[in-house]
């Protein structure tokens, strides 16, 4: 697993924690499943800019990507 996953995994939990929302929650809002939430955040499920869009939008923060 790259550590780019895993960095943007952790970014997600973190997010997610910090917004008081578990796993089922998160996905309710993005119109997933907790195992998929549970995937992006430990880096085993591939995400698109589309997704970490949708998963910004739904924790309420900036998507920035640094290149």
């Amino acid at each position: 697993m790259s550590e780019a996953k895993q960095k943007v995994g952790h970014l997600i939990r973190e997010a997610r924690v910090k917004a008081g929302l578990t796993q089922q929650e998160l996905g309710d809002k993005l119109g997933v499943g907790r195992a998929t939430v549970n995937g992006y955040e430990t880096g085993k499920q591939n995400l698109t800019v589309d997704t970490l869009e949708k998963v910004a939008k739904a924790l309420g923060v900036e998507l920035k990507i640094n290149l």
